[in-house]
């Protein structure tokens, strides 16, 4: 529950108002005047780690210019037992305190106590939020985006209950509908073109062309022989498609768990139907008087329900009138429901029957147009979707080789499967790569640099750090000198830039992991690992651990392998291993 750098910024708070009302009472600054300055770090710390503008913010309150509301607060500050060493008055009236040794000490001190549950949050309370991710169709391998789109759900969701959520990792699978009954006829023509040549069978044009298509009806006819040739369209449309999920399914969940992506649940779209829930939920529209009927078929009236949002939510009645808003349709003619129709069920059942607080999607960007249509449904159900379902849309990955786009893949011969980047790349460095950026920024897939072993590769780069700092751990154990306990370290023997420095980078991991999860961008906690990474080389190549000084050495290897723990928690958080050699 340690946040260091949060805390010291609040004691300034503390320090400062109390320094105000001692002043007050004293005579030297009006009693009664309630002043908010703020707190921060500039950007520049050669003159003091925390900034005040108290005096500045009281100054014409108080009726004195702000330097001198600035000296009566020094003069009246009482540092004693704090983590600051001295307060200087700076510009117009900043007031600028510097960290002493007791707060280096305990920054080591917490994390040493703390343990891998360093920079566990409770900004979530407990609330119970869904991270549903990947839910690719399982009528072909996972391609790019979803490997994308699974270290992103998968991080994210970590970092989430390390920020106090309850949370949950759920795949949908989407094993009914239209895209099933087309991946069903796909088969069913391949295998008709294994028994009649494919120049006597047509091949539908919007089936699916992979190579994985001709491998399932290969294995289907060697089950199965020719007994389907002349079977009911009803009778081959069950069992092949039944036959390809039953297959395909098992590979998905395999290629995920070689990713190092667990889910607490696999949830089938069929279940929906199999027990009325889409109907039901259809009907619960229908009795609030969201839909109507047209061309024999049932439709949703997105477009109200749309602009009963967007004026929930400011828009002006001229701005709404001017968007292309259409309506969806939820049961088409033939009785059939759509996906859309399911999906609503679908959201409805984590939000309402199994209540979570938030449900979470994490979607390809080409489906931003889908968000609001689903939050207004929600919406219309009394669901508050507007607010409760959050999706996180994220853009599109570029594969790189030799300088150049890579967009053939060796299998299928349109996109690139997961199971065959991973054959090229490590697991770590497709992790590391692919949630190297926010969501809203495409990623450059650089399979070159993925596979480099120098500090150009940032996961690399990273891991190196963790490995050296266990080679000089275990070469120092080698020599008698074990990591001391933080107790036993003289902080103030903490005096060189590089090492202040790094100490501050350590203090600094809870709160990334609080904005990672605030923001729903868990690429923070990958820049915050490469930075750490930076600052350990610099401390290390400046700062010589093996010193003749015992305590000096002391205190630095305790360093060292702090930082050691610290990369671990954080490579740990994003699903990457960190290895003790390379």
């Amino acid at each position: 529950m340690s946040n260091l750098i949060q805390a010291a910024k609040d004691q300034v708070a503390e320090l400062t108002q109390a320094a105000y009302e001692k002043a007050a009472a004293s005579g030297a600054l009006p009693a009664g005047v309630a002043v908010t300055g703020r707190v921060e770090i500039p950007k520049d710390t050669s003159h003091g780690d925390y900034a005040s503008s108290f005096a500045m913010a009281g100054a014409k309150a108080l009726g004195r210019k702000p330097r001198d509301v600035a000296q009566a607060i020094v003069d009246h500050l009482d540092l004693a037992g704090t983590w600051f060493d001295k307060v200087e008055i700076a510009g117009p009236g900043f007031l600028n305190f510097t960290m002493g040794p007791k707060w280096y000490g305990d920054v080591l001190s917490d994390i040493e106590a703390e343990g891998p549950a360093y920079g566990q949050g409770c900004e979530g309370r407990g609330e119970k939020v869904m991270v549903e991710f990947v839910s690719a169709n399982p009528t072909g391998p996972m391609h790019m985006g979803n490997a994308r789109g699974g270290v992103l759900g998968d991080s994210l969701a970590n970092v989430l209950k390390r920020d106090g959520f309850d949370t949950w990792k759920e795949f949908y699978v989407n094993d009914a509908g239209n895209q099933i009954h087309k991946f069903a006829e796909s088969i069913h023509a391949r295998y008709m073109q294994i028994l009649l040549g494919e120049e006597n069978f047509d091949f539908p044009e919007s089936g699916y062309h992979g190579d994985d298509i001709r491998e399932l009806a290969q294995a289907f006819y060697e089950a199965h022989g020719d007994s389907y040739r002349d079977r009911p369209e009803a009778d081959w449309l069950e069992a092949m498609s039944r036959f390809g999920l039953e297959r395909n399914i098992p590979k998905m969940q395999a290629d995920l768990r070689r990713y190092k992506i667990e889910y607490d649940q696999w949830f089938y779209e069929s279940a929906l139907h199999d027990s009325g829930y889409v109907a039901e939920t259809v009907e619960l529209l229908a009795g609030k008087g969201w839909t109507y009927e047209k061309d024999g078929a049932l439709w949703l009236n997105t477009t109200q329900l749309l602009k009963k949002k967007y004026l929930a939510e400011g828009k002006t009645q001229e701005q709404v009138d001017k968007l292309d808003l259409k309506d969806d349709v939820l049961r088409r003619a033939n009785g059939f429901y759509t996906y859309f129709a399911a999906d609503i069920a679908y959201h409805r059942n984590k939000l309402e029957v199994r209540g979570f607080d938030k449900a979470i999607d994490v979607w390809g960007a080409d489906h931003h147009g889908h968000v609001a249509r689903l939050q207004a449904a929600l919406d219309g159900l009394g669901l508050d979707g507007s607010h409760r379902l959050i999706v996180v849309l994220m853009q599109l990955v570029n594969l790189m080789q030799d300088g150049k786009p890579v967009r053939m893949s060796k299998r299928s011969g349109k996109a690139i499967a997961l199971h065959d980047l991973l054959d090229e790349v490590s697991v770590d460095a497709a992790r590391y790569f692919f949630n190297s950026r926010s969501a809203t920024s495409p990623v450059d897939f650089d399979l070159d640099l993925a596979v480099r072993q120098d500090s150009e590769n940032p996961v690399y780069y990273v891991q190196y750090a963790h490995a050296r700092i266990c080679s000089l751990v275990s070469r120092m154990e080698e020599e008698g000198v074990k990591v001391a306990q933080a107790g036993s370290v003289q902080p103030e023997l903490y005096t060189q830039p590089e090492e202040l420095a790094l100490i501050k980078s350590l203090a600094q991991y809870p709160e990334e992991i609080h904005l990672a999860a605030r923001d729903y961008d868990p690429s923070r906690i990958n820049r915050y690992l490469t930075d750490l990474a930076g600052d350990f080389h610099r401390f290390y190549n400046t700062c010589r651990c093996m010193v003749d000084d015992r305590q000096l050495q002391s205190a630095r290897l305790k360093l060292a392998d702090t930082v050691r723990a610290v990369l671990a928690n954080g490579l740990d958080l994003i699903g990457v291993s960190a290895p003790e050699k390379m």
